[in-house]
């Protein structure tokens, strides 16, 4: 059935292949009105009628251009993914696909709406359903990646199907060094430095993750897991994550993000409180110069995203302290000042 179109209420207008796409269900949109901020894209919430009469709530984010549309579509399908393997946790995407009348093209994604608080999650059952989400998912192929680019911010992921971890993340994180090269220009010291945490510091650190008899199973992981990207149903009073970035990975991976000096998640206790659900993947003792790394890729991100010298150096500093630790010392070389040969 198609929803009926006339007299639609509120500020946002909606394009015609957006109406349609509402699940049949969907007897009448009722309004629409802007909903949230982004740097990135347009969202709104749609109040329809359903044929029983009852009203029902939607949300869709639209994007603009090519760019856009590897982030509608890399966004629904990690969202589906974690919605098929955890309901509670995330909204439901419904659909996605391109609006009719527009130049440049504009890409939209429908979801569930949910009212949410955009505080802090309580740390406890936020942990456990991330600790969850992890426990219980698998890799469809068995392997770490996934089966669409995904977008974190705007810059598209390598994620790119890789039966060894240390592979699969030697390359997701020199496709984003690539974006920073790009977007910051060079810089010898510090390629040099990812060069060596290439050669020595993933096979070294990552490889012993399945080593000695040890295996290492794919996990979906959020990917973008700040405080931004999470908030608590004002209806429920459950946990939901969005605006994800998924691929199956290490586990530990979602929690990288929390060292970084950007995320409020940054308090230790919600990283213990993950820990007590899941435990520490061995070698234990080197967990923290993991993390280290993983969330290099983040601090990586930000330099592209936010132009400047420091993110730059934070994971250039980084690398200085995982080469010095896991490489051959004849490799390693004392901290240059940017922009010096």
């Amino acid at each position: 059935m198609m929803p009926e179109k006339a007299g639609i209420g509120g500020n946002f207008v909606l394009d015609e292949c957006i109406i349609e796409a509402l699940p049949k269900e969907v007897s009448r949109v009722v309004k629409a009105d802007s909903y949230g901020t982004s740097a990135w894209n347009r969202t709104a919430r749609i109040t329809t009628e359903l044929g029983d009469r009852t009203e029902r709530n939607f949300f869709v984010k639209l994007h603009e251009g090519e760019r856009g549309r590897a982030m509608v579509l890399g966004e629904y399908e990690a969202e589906l993914a974690i919605y098929e393997t955890m309901p509670e946790l995330v909204p439901e995407p419904y659909v996605w696909g391109q609006c009719k009348a527009a130049s440049p093209p504009v890409f939209f994604i429908i979801k569930d709406f949910c009212d949410m608080s955009f505080h802090l999650p309580e740390p406890i059952q936020f942990c456990a359903k991330i600790a969850k989400l992890h426990e219980i998912s698998r890799s469809p192929t068995g392997k770490f990646g996934f089966h669409v680019p995904t977008v974190q911010g705007y810059v598209e992921q390598t994620v790119g199907w890789d039966s060894s971890w240390a592979s699969f993340f030697s390359k997701l994180i020199a496709g984003l060094v690539q974006h920073d090269l790009e977007a910051n220009g060079s810089w010898k010291e510090y390629e040099d430095a990812f060069e060596k945490t290439q050669k020595h510091v993933i096979p070294r650190l990552l490889g012993a993750l399945e080593s000695e008899g040890r295996t290492l199973i794919p996990k979906l992981i959020h990917g973008n897991l700040k405080e931004e990207n999470c908030g608590t149903s004002l209806e429920t009073g459950d946990i939901q994550i969005y605006d994800a970035c998924s691929y199956y990975a290490h586990s530990e991976m979602d929690v990288a993000m929390w060292r970084s000096e950007r995320v409020r998640f940054r308090s230790k206790t919600y990283t213990r409180q993950y820990l007590r659900n899941v435990g520490i993947s061995e070698p234990a003792d080197e967990f923290d110069d993991r993390i280290r790394l993983y969330s290099i890729k983040h601090t990586i991100n930000h330099s592209v995203h936010n132009k400047g010298s420091y993110f730059r150096e934070k994971a250039f500093e980084d690398m200085l302290f995982l080469i010095d630790k896991y490489a051959p010392k004849e490799n390693n070389a004392e901290r240059p000042i940017e922009g010096q040969s």
